[in-house]
């Protein structure tokens, strides 16, 4: 197995970014992705380091849109009360509820996957993001 500079495997680095998306830390998954496309030569570990970032801000961005979709249908009901009308669909705050509890537990599904799989330098295929890192990294 190959080693990084920091004297752990590769695999391990890779594990140790995913679980720190399973745990939601940012600051550390951050940290780690920079140091990896900085200071390791290891293919791998710096589409894995790429992949662990943009999957946490595409959950991060998902779940901020999909709850923008209250506060967009409350200030259509603020604007309808100012001229006497009447607007309000009550089960959208329990849809999307159900949406975002969804989305959280795939994210936390999906991170531990991918953290396990990294031990053995593997990973876990999602085409739309792989395609994107590796147009970038590659």
């Amino acid at each position: 197995m190959q080693k990084t500079k920091l004297g752990i495997t590769v695999g391990a680095l890779g594990a140790i970014t995913f679980f720190a998306g399973f745990f939601g830390g940012y600051l550390a998954a951050i940290v780690l992705a920079g140091y990896a496309l900085l200071f390791e030569e290891n293919a791998w570990l710096k589409r894995s380091v790429v992949k662990a970032v943009v999957l946490m801000v595409f959950f991060s961005v998902t779940v901020a849109i999909i709850n923008v979709i209250p506060d967009l249908l409350e200030f259509v009901g603020n604007i309808a009360s100012v001229f006497n009308g009447n607007f309000s669909i009550i089960k959208v705050n329990q849809i999307v509820n159900v949406l975002v509890s969804g989305l959280n537990l795939a994210e936390k599904v999906l991170f531990l996957g991918l953290g396990v799989k990294a031990l053995s330098q593997g990973t876990i295929v999602i085409p739309f993001i792989d395609k994107k890192v590796s147009k970038y990294i590659d």
